[in-house]
């Protein structure tokens, strides 16, 4: 499995269906998680479906979601990354952990390293992060990395009917 970025805590590194299907099914079983990205839980097969989707968005961007993994641990934190598929409004950076590590910083963490490796990896001149506008923790999360709210987003999929914002920053 390549790793693509260290932090002081965190190692994201590409999605690996084998090593990280059942941490990834247990996140995306929980309701409480799901709730603010289509509010649907995914049983085992979606996903793996899921994951494999992301796989193939890494092979044909050249980036992706990636597996967040606690260095200390070894434990899978989530699934962050810069995500771009057809018919997204902007080229993203996004992050969804799993329930048992939300709280502690790893999305600032890894949504910070994310952003500056779109900026001086990719050579984005903007990101943005699509927030459902009642998820408070991926809003101040947004916040603390140094995005602003830009623009209201209707009916994304997946999210459906979830009214979302468009948060984000241009290179600085």
């Amino acid at each position: 499995m390549k790793i693509i970025l260290e932090t002081q805590r965190l190692i994201l590194r590409e999605v690996d269906i084998e090593t990280d299907i059942d941490a990834w099914h247990d996140m995306m079983a929980d309701e409480d998680t799901v709730r603010f990205i289509g509010g649907k839980t995914l049983d085992r097969a979606a996903s793996w479906r899921q994951m494999a989707m992301l796989i193939g968005h890494q092979k044909i961007r050249g980036y992706g979601f990636w597996s967040c993994i606690e260095k200390s641990s070894g434990n899978f934190v989530g699934r962050v990354g810069p995500w771009n598929p057809e018919g997204w409004p902007e080229p993203e950076v996004g992050w969804t952990i799993h329930r048992d590590y939300t709280r502690q910083g790893y999305a600032k963490e890894a949504g910070a390293a994310c952003v500056e490796y779109c900026f001086n990896t990719l050579g984005w001149d903007r990101i943005i992060h699509v927030i459902s506008e009642d998820n408070i923790g991926s809003i101040k999360t947004a916040e603390a990395i140094g995005s602003k709210r830009l623009y209201k987003i209707d009916k994304l999929p997946p999210f459906g009917d979830v009214q979302c914002w468009a948060y984000g920053q241009e290179k600085g």
